[in-house]
Parts: C-alpha cells; sequence; structure tokens
C-alpha cells in the first residue's frame, strides 16, 4: 500500500459519514483503532508457544507483523473496524438458540454451523469493504488501503476490542452487549489518521457458561482456546485424522461447532443479517447424515458452490460424516443401524486411507 499524501481531515465528521455508509452495506458497527498492538504480542507468542494453534502454521510464519500493522502493510496510520452479523434472519425467530441446541440431540442429523450455511463470507465481507472504500476515496480523495476478514495475519479480535466493537469473551470471540458474538469482523488498513473510538468495558462477570459447555474442554482458561481439541478446528482446519480422543465428542457435528455461542447469554441479542448472502443453503442444513454421505466429489462442489464449507475437500468432508455415523449407530436401534452400517460399508474401500480409518472406526461403534 503505498503512503498518500498527508490530509487535512476532520476526523469526526468522516468517521460519521463512513459509518452511515457502511451500514447501507449491511455492517453494524464501525470503529478505529490506532496501529500500536504491542501489548498483544506477550499473548501472541505465549499461545503460540504452547502450540494452542495445532496445524495452523500460517499463524507464526509471519511472525509479530500479525501485531504489526504497519510492518504488514507498510504506511498504516489507522485501522478501521467492522462487524457484520451472520445469522439468517428466517432462523432468528423465538427459541432460536435452543433449536440449535436440540439439533445435536438428532444423531442422524448432520449440524453444520450457522455462520458456513450461507455465501462464503471472506468474499462477501471483503467485497463490501472495497465498496466501503470507494466511498471512502469520494470523501478523502486518493488513499492507501488495504482490506481484511479473517484472510492474513491480522489480529482481527485486539482491533475490534480496542476500537470499541466489543471485548474479548471468555470464549475468545468478541462479544457485544447489543449482538452477542455471532458476527464476522472485518478491517480497513488505511494510510490517513482518523482518531479511535473508544473500547468498551468487559460483561462477562462471572459466568463460565462457554467454558463449562464446550464439549472437547478446549476453552483452556477464560479467553484462550486450544485449537487442537476445538471442534471447529478438528472438521475444518485440521487435514489429518481427527483424534480419536475426540470423536465420540463430535456428536453429529460436520462442519465447525457453535455451542460455546450457542449457550453465551448475551448472544440473545444477536442480530439477523441484512443481506441474502448468509440465507440458509438448504442442502447443508436439516440434512440426514447418510444422505449427505451418499454425495460424490461433483455433488459436494455443486452443493457447496460460493459456500465455505468447500474448503474442506470432499475428503474431509467424508471424514467428519463418517465419525458422525458412528456416533449415529452407538445409540441406533436395530432398524437404523443396519442402514446406518449400509452407508459406511459403501465407503470401507474408499481410495483415500483418511476416509478408509474413519469408516472403520464408525463400523466398530456398532460391534
Amino acid at each position: 500500500m503505498a503512503a498518500s499524501s498527508p490530509k487535512n481531515i476532520d476526523s469526526h465528521q468522516w468517521l460519521e459519514q463512513i459509518q452511515r455508509w457502511a451500514r447501507e452495506l449491511g455492517f453494524s458497527q464501525v470503529g478505529v483503532s490506532g496501529i500500536d498492538l504491542s501489548s498483544a504480542e506477550p499473548y501472541l507468542l505465549e499461545w503460540l508457544a504452547r502450540g494452542y494453534h495445532g496445524d495452523m502454521h500460517y499463524m507464526e510464519r509471519h511472525g509479530l507483523k500479525r501485531a504489526r500493522p504497519a510492518e504488514l502493510v507498510p504506511g498504516t496510520l489507522s485501522v478501521i473496524t467492522v462487524r457484520m452479523p451472520y445469522v439468517p434472519r428466517s432462523s432468528l425467530v423465538p427459541g432460536w438458540r435452543e433449536r440449535e441446541l436440540s439439533r445435536l440431540s438428532q444423531p442422524g442429523e448432520g449440524v453444520v454451523s450457522i455462520y458456513a450455511r450461507g455465501r462464503d463470507y471472506h468474499k462477501v465481507v471483503r467485497g463490501r469493504l472495497r465498496k466501503l472504500c470507494d466511498r471512502i476515496g469520494e470523501l478523502v480523495g486518493p488513499f492507501g488501503y488495504r482490506v481484511f476478514s479473517d484472510s492474513a495475519p491480522v489480529l482481527e479480535k485486539d482491533l475490534a476490542v480496542r476500537s470499541g466493537l466489543g471485548w474479548r469473551g471468555k470464549h475468545s470471540m468478541v462479544l457485544s452487549r447489543d449482538a452477542g458474538s455471532m458476527f464476522f469482523l472485518g478491517e480497513i488498513f488505511v494510510d490517513f489518521s482518523l482518531g479511535p473510538t473508544e473500547p468498551v468495558s468487559e460483561h462477562c462477570g462471572t459466568c463460565t457458561a462457554c467454558i463449562d459447555v464446550c464439549p472437547t474442554a478446549a476453552i483452556v482458561a477464560p479467553g484462550v482456546v486450544d485449537a487442537r481439541r476445538c471442534l471447529s478446528y478438528l472438521t475444518i482446519e485440521n487435514h489429518g485424522p481427527i483424534p480419536e480422543e475426540f470423536r465420540e465428542s463430535m456428536g453429529n457435528r460436520i462442519y465447525g461447532c457453535d455451542d460455546c455461542q450457542l449457550i453465551c447469554p448475551w448472544n440473545k441479542y444477536a442480530q439477523a443479517t441484512e443481506l441474502p448472502d448468509f440465507d440458509e443453503r438448504s442442502p447443508l442444513v436439516g440434512q440426514q447424515l447418510i444422505a449427505l454421505f451418499a454425495w460424490d466429489e461433483a455433488t459436494f462442489l455443486k452443493n457447496t458452490e460460493g459456500s465455505p464449507v468447500r474448503r474442506i475437500n470432499h475428503e474431509r468432508w467424508l471424514r467428519n460424516i463418517a465419525v458422525a455415523l458412528g456416533n449415529a449407530l452407538r445409540q441406533a436401534d436395530a432398524t437404523q443401524a443396519r442402514d446406518l452400517r449400509a452407508a459406511l460399508v459403501s465407503r470401507a474401500d474408499h481410495p483415500s486411507a483418511l476416509v478408509r480409518e474413519h469408516v472403520a472406526w464408525a463400523l466398530a461403534q456398532g460391534e
């Protein structure tokens, strides 16, 4: 990003206009952070040293650039932060959290994390951030910028907290009193200065609901997640086998896990998205595991087009569902067990050793 010339600006007036444009684009809040994240560096280094990032080697590849915006993008003077709610409009009805949690007691149904049921948020958020930058350019003239949304070595949560979008919850995600935590974050690194917005106080108090509900005890301390134990990491980021010690805890979750957010009291204030991009796509919601396991690669690619689910590829899709089928088999009656076993046997000789291993484990659950 090439630095532009210094600008004589009315920071407060500019921010108000940027916030209005952002709301028109589907963002629910905008803040501004400075670029000094030095206080976050010790936490980042300790988290990496403990190996809590698992196989996400990209987390360490850029070193402390993650905490130094001006090194990551030279010329950066301020960071505009945004949040965008993602709960589908049709889902946010009374009792929606209880309904979502109840899916976990339906062993034959495959559960995909709420955020992944619509279009890939990386593209949606970044695309709308670029549109916001076009409008900012009309206001300030040519300027240098770069947009992010979970797409580069950026300490998104720290920037969001510093700019007042919320506080760091005990589940490690950013929490807002009026929006819970079910929103995406985005950032614009810009080469002009804006006055930072004020951070907010924390409001978790003595509540430990998210820590207590985590099926694999992945929240090892308030605000600290060991990704190696987290079902979201294991079903998405992890390219290898699901460790056997966590397979039973997966239940029927086949992509991600929402437990810590669904149980959080603040998410009774979760906001519905205004964007049809995040509406639920029927092939991924409320479907039976046996039907999902039958998808060949072409069907998988067709039904996950434009979805974040596609990133795990067909092989890991089958891996995850095989585990869920094994968990269902353990609880099944004779008729159900016959159908579940037949589905698993159909993949027992799959070309992938990864799939074969998980199918064999699943079949053993019915013995």
